[in-house]
């Protein structure tokens, strides 16, 4: 993989769908996903905590995913989240629309002469 970091403001808007999305695969908590999300795009995008955080609070408000404490570890519980039923028809139509943006976003990215 490898590349020059992301600029956080392209994928700001996405952010919900991006954390939904891993969120389908399992319940996780901030930590992990921060590290799934940096894992998966090879260091080229990090999520800072306070907007992770930002964003839980966005999705659990809308119902989109609800947050529930595991097993005490290292001295403390984790707040998991986990995806609910409108948050994974929300996120199906967010990968439908995805798709229809990209086809469009491509039309006109995919060949540029220098």
């Amino acid at each position: 993989m490898g590349g020059s970091p992301i600029r956080s403001d392209i994928l700001r808007g996405h952010l919900d769908s991006i954390i939904l999305r891993l969120l389908k695969d399992e319940d996780s908590y901030g930590y992990a996903l921060s590290k799934k999300i940096s894992h998966r795009t090879g260091g080229r995008f990090e999520i800072k905590e306070a907007t992770l955080y930002a964003v839980f609070q966005r999705l659990e408000k809308k119902q989109l995913i609800e947050s529930y404490y595991g097993a005490r570890s290292h001295g403390g519980k984790r707040k998991y989240y986990r995806i609910t039923t409108l948050g994974k028809a929300y996120l199906y139509e967010m990968v439908r629309e995805w798709q229809e943006v990209k086809e469009i976003v491509d039309l006109f990215m995919e060949e540029i002469d220098e």
